[in-house]
């Protein structure tokens, strides 16, 4: 009875130690099988890497090759822009915008000259002119200018072509109508200035166009 007993429990821890001991081998297969993967994935890891580093010394290599070549064809342009001679059409172009430069300078002074003459002549007030008439109500500074022109027989100063536009009902919405006076007949070929904010008719009747 005893060595049966103690054959039972000898048994007994038999079947406890191979329990344990297979837990173990399962575990450890788990655990080899996770750095198996682990591995894989350093692996994978070392892999990209090693192709980023290589892409990054091609890139290197492609900037550096670039911008020499970018150097070098930026020395020639501009060595064959040196050696080349000015284009007929650049120098038009230039001079047409030295001739618009020069009108534009010629405009302002002309404007600065009208409104010398508009302090001389009004003073600090304006006096209020009341229209007399309609006449020039529904015309154009233009069209108005060649009508008081003709009539007058003799070149206006702007200050008289304002105040007789005015009387005649024509209506400004400008704070400064002689300037928009002396503009507008400035850049119509029907009026020539004679002097400082002074115009007068190109051609004054129908005598003068058939003679």
């Amino acid at each position: 009875m005893i060595y049966e007993s103690l054959i039972a429990t000898l048994e007994q821890s038999l079947g406890q130690t191979r329990n344990a001991q297979n837990l173990l081998l399962a575990r450890l297969r788990e655990v080899e099988a996770e750095a198996e993967k682990l591995r894989q994935e350093i692996q994978a890891l070392e892999d990209s890497a090693t192709q980023t580093e290589q892409a990054i010394r091609s890139l290197l290599m492609t900037m550096r090759s670039s911008g020499t070549r970018y150097e070098i064809e930026s020395e020639e342009i501009t060595n064959s822009r040196q050696a080349e001679p000015p284009n007929k059409t650049v120098r038009q172009t230039w001079e047409k915008v030295d001739s618009r430069m020069h009108n534009s300078a010629h405009r302002l002074t002309d404007i600065s000259q009208i409104r010398q003459a508009n302090s001389f002549s009004t003073g600090i007030s304006s006096p209020i002119i009341e229209p007399m008439n309609r006449r020039f109500a529904d015309r154009t500074i233009a069209q108005a200018c060649t009508l008081l022109l003709r009539e007058a027989g003799r070149p206006l100063h702007v200050n008289e072509i304002y105040r007789l536009l005015v009387a005649g009902g024509m209506q400004f919405k400008g704070n400064n109508p002689t300037i928009s006076i002396a503009v507008s007949l400035n850049r119509n070929r029907r009026f020539k200035k004679v002097a400082p904010g002074t115009f007068d008719l190109v051609i004054k009747d129908a005598s003068q166009i058939a003679s």
